[in-house]
């Protein structure tokens, strides 16, 4: 059963880490409202929505997809880049030790999944003020005893690898190239983003279909060229908090 780990969204999210963007004022009943849609969109995918109770005093932790990696044999928790997001992977590995067995990368290593990208047996990984090499190391020699073959990735003109390149399917990634090391990516056919768009590199692939954010609509265009069924899905209040659309959720599949 494909299932989506997500979290109520923090009373707190106007005090969220911020890295690449100003910072500007959240409506968060809006900012609420579009995370209920996007809970509602990822079931009508044919997602089962687990969502976790909020955390009012962790502003991001929402973000759910950094404090752990789940691939098919294990999840693993990671200390976050953020000394202040620490606190909130001990609940994540509560919530997913019912689904998967747990591996842990320590400290001095941090990692978070917003920079972790899965395509099948490989994993691109960003090198990012975020996740460092150390962190990068434990996590390839975790992944490698499952058959997973890592690869870093630097990074340098967002948070982390994700917000400048996810995969769509099909061999294709989509991605802002001036961002990060692409040349690392080898064998790939390329969506690049409009260039008005620079933060469209972020799409959240369910099933057959690219969940889009409705703010990049040049961008989803180019997608719907290379025949994608797109899905376009405002969350303009949350990209305040420099959300893309996979951060907010832990995507895995579960017999339980």
């Amino acid at each position: 059963m494909l299932t989506a780990m997500t979290r109520t969204v923090s009373a707190a999210l106007v005090n969220c880490e911020l890295s690449f963007i100003d910072r500007k004022p959240i409506d968060m009943e809006k900012a609420r409202a579009q995370h209920h849609a996007y809970e509602a969109l990822l079931e009508k995918l044919g997602a089962r929505v687990i969502s976790l109770p909020e955390q009012p005093d962790l502003p991001d932790s929402m973000f759910v997809e950094d404090p752990a990696i789940v691939l098919d044999e294990v999840a693993i928790i990671c200390p976050l880049g953020t000394e202040a997001r620490r606190k909130e992977a001990p609940s994540i590995a509560a919530a997913l030790e019912k689904y998967r067995k747990l591996a842990y990368v320590r400290l001095p290593g941090t990692l978070e999944g917003g920079d972790v990208l899965r395509i099948g047996k490989k994993i691109f990984v960003g090198l990012t003020p975020r996740s460092n090499p150390e962190g990068i190391r434990q996590f390839a020699v975790i992944a490698g005893t499952y058959g997973y073959d890592v690869t870093a990735v630097p990074v340098t003109g967002c948070l982390h690898l994700k917000s400048a390149v996810t995969y769509l399917g099909k061999n294709t990634l989509l991605a802002n190239r001036a961002w990060f090391a692409w040349k690392r990516m080898e064998g790939f056919e390329w969506i690049d983003v409009q260039p008005a768009e620079p933060h469209a590199g972020n799409a959240l692939v369910i099933k057959d279909t690219v969940v889009f954010p409705a703010s990049f609509p040049r961008t989803a265009a180019l997608i719907k060229e290379k025949r994608f069924h797109v899905e376009l899905l405002d969350i303009s209040e949350l990209q305040k908090a420099e959300s893309g659309l996979t951060c907010s959720n832990l995507l895995f599949e579960s017999s339980a």
